[in-house]
């Protein structure tokens, strides 16, 4: 949220900002803006030790000092304790800039250069040179300047989480004028704090004195999760040594990152610019590495298609061993590659010697329960709650971002659960865990307070802390104070079921009439008897075209003389009846009606009877019939004992990444379910038993196609319902209504 101080400088560099319309449309004001705010906020930093600085350099170069040196030695005139180098070397600064206007173009380009490399890199990136020459040459360079002179940036005026703030509001504004698609939002910062101070609860380790960690966001944008974790942790342990690690494929939301880093002091090579899942030019900055906290806002509700190349191959070639082992989401939204990407960087669970990991993330809805039984969503769900990894779910308030209103999920995942929360997943109902705001930014009217006394993020912590099933809180419903149940507790295998296909058998009555016999022309076999595949030699296509249609003819002249014929009013009330009098007429013709041809007549001739007789093939068994073809949502039970079989083969070193497998079936989507089945054969009798049989007597379980599903229904758990109001009530409101404008009406007239 935006104090009166980030409010004023947002304002004062937005009304700068308008000073480019003209050469620049709304849209394309990030590209000077941001670079320049940047550039600003380095100026402000190094413009006390400029002089110094300048003067070492000039003593270092005379002296013929080795060049892999002198960034080192200027470093330490900045900073005796910096070790990440940041200087500049030119002679310039914002305020000498100004002093030469006629010549401030290549001034500025100068002074750039005359940056330490990641300082000159950050700018490449803004590809801050092409808007120079832009600015120069529409007379808005000097004038963007002088303005930007006038506002102090400086770290000790404005911290890097609060310069945070004014990077959020502008880029949220910046946004809005480019109408950016809605999984490229900018995270709230109080967003950001919700899921730092969940993830770091009941953390006790990263609180302990000169403790390491590593800190990572897959999609770090402008860095934000990153700095807000350092800070949420240095609050509560100032000797702590925390590494933070991340990786953008945006240019300039990596270039403000790194910005933000080296200011800071931290290591800029562990901002990693690319595509974190693999577009075929970057990949995953760091393949093979873990880290003990992971925080992402991944881009959701967005396609994948540049990435699907990459994905599917390391899907397909590695499996487990890769990162996407688990499935693949729908094309249409890769969040959940982001989530199998994190927790592929994990450190090992301590029941394997390892420390363990904690994640957050956000999602959308559709992680919660997009896919069938036995797609790819439903494949990762199953695998990240059978492992155990599901600790908690917050469902937040909608319009909280920029550029979407739609309602949000933080999803918080570890291999290392207390022992109270093993086996067990939180769901928080966060929806009105909010206030409005004063005023609306785009799509944003909600934020959640931090506010003393009205303590929101505070709020869902300590639910998330206390773990309780059934806790209540009074929250606002309809304006009016209501007490609802905001935390429920659930078993890993609530979330699952069993899909069941059941089968009904095919019904046919036949009978030969014209229009019946008419339907032929539909069937391909029937069809393709006329049709040649000769194509070079015409006249012998012609002929056997010809043939094949006096072949047709005599197919119906067959079919023509069973009308009437059927013991049932002409119609036949059972296939095998009609398939011995079709034989018999077809040899009264001299014909044997071949197979493919015999199914085109079924198919034409037949109908869906459910008084017919039961349709069955050469060994007695019932058809299915595919349009009464049904499937059932078996809830699971607890989980089973595993077989000794399966027990056995997943303990196997080759199927190690199968072992947390709570039932009987290997993760992926193309495991065998034969141990499954006879493993829940019970399960699934009893409840056709219970629910299906009594109401259709003739059905049956195909058990080959039975599959595992798993789905997170949150909003169906903390659904409350409400009656409609009483008739009589409604009635008199109508009433009423309706005499207030016969009313008005005669006051028309009058």
């Amino acid at each position: 949220m935006l104090t009166e101080q980030h409010k004023e400088i947002s304002g004062k560099i937005w009304e700068i900002a308008n000073r480019l319309r003209g050469p620049y449309r709304p849209p394309q004001y990030r590209l000077v803006m941001l670079p320049m705010i940047v550039l600003r906020r380095l100026d402000c930093v190094l413009e006390p030790t400029k002089e110094a600085v300048v003067k070492e350099h000039d003593r270092l170069v005379a002296a013929g000092m080795a060049e892999k040196a002198i960034p080192r030695l200027l470093t330490k005139i900045v900073d005796p304790d910096r070790k990440q180098p940041l200087y500049n070397v030119s002679p310039f600064t914002f305020a000498k800039l100004l002093g030469d206007s006629e010549n401030i173009a290549p001034n500025l380009v100068s002074y750039i250069n005359g940056f330490s490399a990641t300082a000159r890199t950050i700018f490449d990136k803004f590809k801050f040179g092409e808007q120079i020459e832009k600015l120069d040459a529409s007379n808005r360079l000097f004038n963007i300047v002088k303005a930007m002179a006038e506002i102090d940036l400086h770290p000790d005026k404005i911290d890097n989480i609060q310069m945070g703030y004014v990077f959020e509001h502008l880029v949220m504004r910046f946004n809005e004028q480019a109408n950016e698609e809605a999984g490229d939002h900018f995270t709230p910062r109080e967003v950001i704090r919700l899921m730092t101070s969940l993830i770091y609860t009941g953390e006790e380790d990263v609180y302990k004195p000169g403790v390491y960690k590593e800190i990572y966001d897959p999609t770090c944008g402008t860095g934000g999760m990153l700095s807000v974790s350092e800070e949420t942790i240095m609050r509560g342990n100032q000797s702590a040594n925390l590494a933070l690690f991340g990786q953008e494929y945006n240019d300039e939301s990596w270039a403000i990152c790194c910005a933000d880093m080296l200011i800071k002091d931290e290591e800029t090579d562990h901002i990693v610019l690319g595509d974190t899942l693999g577009d075929g030019k970057t990949r995953d900055g760091f393949a093979d590495r873990q880290f003990h906290y992971m925080l992402a806002n991944p881009p959701f509700g967005v396609e994948w298609k540049d990435q699907q190349k990459v994905v599917a191959k390391e899907h397909a070639e590695l499996g487990f061993s890769g990162r996407f082992g688990a499935g693949l989401p729908a094309i249409n939204d890769g969040s959940l590659l982001f989530l199998q990407h994190m927790i592929s960087k994990m450190h090992p669970a301590p029941a394997y010697g390892g420390e363990g990991s904690k994640i957050a993330i956000i999602f959308n809805g559709s992680p919660l329960f997009s896919g069938d039984a036995g797609s790819g969503p439903s494949n990762i769900r199953r695998w990240i709650i059978e492992n155990d990894w599901l600790d908690a779910i917050v469902a937040m308030p909608d319009q909280l971002f920029y550029n979407t209103g739609i309602f949000t999920y933080i999803w918080l995942v570890t291999n290392r659960k207390a022992a109270e929360r093993r086996g067990k997943v939180q769901l928080i109902d966060g929806t009105r865990f909010f206030r409005k705001m004063r005023k609306s930014l785009n799509n944003k009217r909600n934020e959640i307070s931090d506010a003393p006394g009205d303590d929101q993020i505070a709020e869902l912590t300590r639910l998330y802390g206390n773990n309780k099933d059934g806790e209540t809180a009074v929250v606002t419903i309809d304006g009016q104070p209501e007490e609802r149940v905001v935390s429920r507790i659930f078993q890993n295998h609530e979330f699952g079921f069993l899909k069941v296909t059941v089968e009904r058998p095919l019904r046919l009555n036949f009978e030969a009439t014209p229009e019946r016999i008419a339907r032929l022309d539909d069937q391909s076999a029937f069809a393709s008897l006329a049709v040649s595949k000769k194509r070079k030699d015409e006249a012998a296509a012609a002929r056997e075209e010809a043939e094949g249609r006096e072949e047709q003819q005599v197919i119906r002249d067959i079919v023509a003389s069973l009308e009437g014929a059927g013991p049932f009013g002409g119609r036949y009330m059972d296939r095998d009846g009609f398939e011995a009098d079709l034989d018999r007429a077809a040899k009264r013709f001299g014909r044997k009606v071949p197979g493919p041809i015999k199914k085109a007549i079924f198919a034409a001739l037949g109908e869906r009877d459910p008084q017919a007789e039961i349709c069955r093939d050469s060994k007695g068994r019932p058809e299915p019939d595919s349009e009464l073809r049904d499937t059932e949502n078996i809830p699971l039970p607890a989980y089973p004992d595993l077989p000794d079989a399966f027990a056995r083969a997943i303990n196997e070193p080759e199927n190690a990444a199968h072992r947390g497998a709570r039932l009987p079936m290997f993760f992926g989507p193309d495991s065998p379910n034969d141990d499954l089945v006879a493993t829940m054969r019970g399960v699934i009798d009893d409840y056709i038993r219970a629910e299906v049989l009594p109401h259709v007597p003739d059905a049956w379980v195909d058990y080959a196609k039975t599959k595992v599903g798993y789905e997170i229904p949150i909003n169906r758990h903390f659904y409350v319902y409400k009656p409609p109001r009483p008739l009589a009530d409604i009635e008199t409101d109508i009433t009423k209504l309706e005499g207030e404008i016969a009313e008005m009406l005669k006051g028309l007239v009058a």
